[in-house]
């Protein structure tokens, strides 16, 4: 029985029944998926991206097709994106507390940020364009061609903050210098490459105006701005007014916080960029209340992390079909998976060197900002949406976002024993954070 054939309250009940047998099966394989990929020395956010594939054509479909259109076609797709844009929203605002934001008082510090965040930028979406450009078909009109390569460019530049911040608070890097200037190397990154995918929607819909889009970049300073200079004081007053305390908040102080990353998330959609930034801001601005930091770990953190996350990745995965990839087509997918990774993993390593850190921080540096994952994900869907991209390009560019963050946390592993982990200042308190958070 499909909810279209029905009306009323039986429509609205067959759509929860749906709804809640696609959550059932999504949240029972995101649990043991991240339990595999711990048992494997992965991060558990691996093991839901790749459970997230699974349940989708790739596998799932292609076993048990009559099943799988049974769980996941019988309603809408509405009711997962929007679970999933807030889930992003919260784990974005989560992230953006973890770090402690106050190494970047150092002059050194600021300046290693501003260098890794621009050759992160530069040399992918070099090596992405002309990629993107060559690998698209010829017959292709060439303004098609040129929003193609540009939108591959794009892909390649962008860093996954979010799974990024998981990993780190899962190996007790969020209060260490690293931590930091690779975390906030992946914001400043991530803000350029979504302007960047506004220029290229614009471009693509035929809207591209200069002005607007410099009035785009100027809203985005004034929102920061506004944020650090207004809304962090009257924020911090609130959150000392209310006390929190051994792992606790007053229901008021967390209603307050959901409404305020909500709202941030709100504005910077408005402005024209993702609304996770909006939420992600939020959050920057708390980060030296570790109170509070504890108290949102205890009362939230755990349920966007088990509940909301993995719908996100089974969504992707619902439109990925690795088995449309024919013998020829893997050869392309792996350039785009070496391109992209190496051309990530060098540009940060080269700017992390010219900035004074050793080998073994400057390959820790490199393989955090390579970490594509989540974020790569939402790129590829909106190139998928306006037809940007073709399926298989979109299958490729998600195998590439898997790839890069498979082997970020086994590497730096490595290089945490090969560097040692007293010289990276791993506190006791980031510890104490990783076990409270069950990631």
């Amino acid at each position: 029985m499909n909810p279209a054939s029905l009306a009323g309250p039986h429509k609205t009940e067959l759509l929860l029944f749906y709804t809640l047998l696609e959550l059932l099966i999504i949240i029972l394989a995101a649990r043991a998926g991240g339990a595999l990929a711990k048992r494997c020395g992965q991060s558990t956010a691996v093991g839901e991206i790749i459970v997230g594939i699974l349940l989708g054509p790739s596998l799932f479909g292609w076993i048990a097709p009559r099943t799988f259109d049974f769980v996941f076609h019988s309603a809408p797709p509405e009711p997962l994106q929007i679970l999933s844009g807030l889930g992003l929203i919260l784990l974005l605002f989560q992230i953006g507390m973890e770090f402690d934001f106050a190494h970047l008082t150092e002059r050194r510090n600021r300046a290693a940020v501003l260098r890794v965040s621009a050759a992160c930028l530069a040399l992918p979406f070099a090596s992405g364009f002309a990629l993107g450009f060559w690998m698209t078909s010829s017959a292709m009109l060439p303004g098609a061609r040129l929003d193609s390569a540009l939108f591959v460019a794009t892909a390649f530049s962008i860093t996954a903050l979010p799974i990024l911040g998981r990993i780190m608070i899962e190996l007790g890097l969020t209060r260490t210098k690293l931590g930091v200037i690779a975390i906030a190397s992946a914001a400043a990154n991530d803000v350029i490459g979504w302007l960047l995918l506004a220029f290229i929607t614009a471009l693509t819909m035929s809207n591209f105006d200069p002005r607007q889009f410099a009035l785009k970049i100027l809203l985005v300073a004034a929102f920061a701005l506004i944020s650090a200079k207004w809304v962090r004081p009257l924020l911090k007053r609130a959150v000392r007014r209310s006390n929190p305390q051994g792992g606790r908040m007053s229901g008021n102080l967390l209603g307050g916080l959901i409404c305020v990353a909500f709202l941030g998330a709100m504005t910077t959609y408005q402005i024209g960029i993702f609304a996770i930034f909006g939420g992600f801001m939020m959050g920057v601005i708390l980060y030296d209340e570790p109170e509070l930091v504890e108290a949102w770990r205890e009362r939230v953190g755990g349920f966007v992390t088990v509940f909301f996350l993995p719908i996100f990745f089974t969504y992707t995965g619902l439109r990925t079909s690795i088995g449309s990839l024919g013998v020829g087509d893997w050869g392309w997918c792996l350039t785009v998976v070496a391109a992209a990774n190496i051309s990530k993993f060098a540009a940060a390593y080269w700017a992390a060197r010219r900035s004074r850190f050793n080998h073994a921080e400057s390959a820790m540096i490199g393989y955090m900002m390579n970490t594509r994952a989540l974020m790569e994900l939402i790129v590829v869907n909106v190139g998928l949406d306006l037809g940007v991209i073709s399926p298989k390009v979109f299958t490729m560019l998600v195998i590439m976002a898997i790839v890069s963050t498979v082997i970020t946390t086994p590497a730096l592993k490595y290089h945490m024993a090969r560097g040692g982990i007293d010289r990276l200042s791993l506190g006791a308190a980031a510890a104490a954070g990783n076990t409270r958070t069950g990631l």
